[in-house]
């Protein structure tokens, strides 16, 4: 397994081994033992899957009052830019973003700790994108912050004059300076060493 450090404080980009020849290929989805020697050492409890068409964006989403959510995510079908946004006040990368293309064929994944908000821009025709998340989906913690803020920049591989399709409360999110962040010396339960 192939590690790369992210730009935003224990995030990381994961290659996992993968063994194909003429049939096909195999791979582990999982193995918690390997994910801890790489630090991620995260009981999830919950996994997820959506399916999107192109230019469905999702996000950028996170949740709080003690329910924050890391994610290991992944495409097995389909290519996503994805996105995360460090919210975490005492973060030396607090208020930066990264973000990655991830595709069904080459079987990246992306750890986003807690603390941070994460979403998808699908650049194929369609994708099929998994979540593997660290705590259970909280309606009431819930919370979104505006894909597109400038104070933020992300460079979303959108072309030009093209809107992308959002929920109703992506459109709507706040913007960074008015959202809702963690707080300095938030027990986030990180789950990495």
């Amino acid at each position: 397994m192939r590690v790369e450090p992210l730009k935003i404080q224990g995030a990381m980009l994961i290659q996992p081994k993968t063994f194909g020849d003429e049939r096909g290929f195999f791979l582990e989805m999982w193995n918690r033992k390997s994910y801890a020697a790489v630090g991620i050492d995260v009981d999830f409890v919950q996994d997820n899957h959506s399916r999107s068409e192109k230019y469905v964006l999702r996000g950028l989403h996170y949740q709080v009052g003690g329910a924050a959510q890391g994610k290991l995510v992944w495409v097995s079908n389909g290519a996503v830019f994805d996105v995360i946004v460090d919210l975490r006040e005492d973060s030396p990368t607090f208020g930066k973003w990264d973000g990655r293309l991830l595709t069904g064929a080459c079987h990246e994944r992306l750890w986003a700790p807690p603390g941070c908000a994460h979403g998808f821009l699908v650049v194929s025709d369609f994708a099929d994108f998994h979540y593997k998340c660290s705590d259970y989906y909280a309606p009431k913690n819930e919370k979104s912050l505006f894909w597109n803020d400038p104070e933020i920049g992300i460079d979303w591989p959108i072309p030009v004059g093209l809107q992308p399709k959002l929920a109703h409360k992506d459109a709507a999110a706040p913007k960074f300076s008015e959202c809702e962040k963690y707080a300095a010396g938030t027990s986030l339960g990180l789950g990495f060493r």
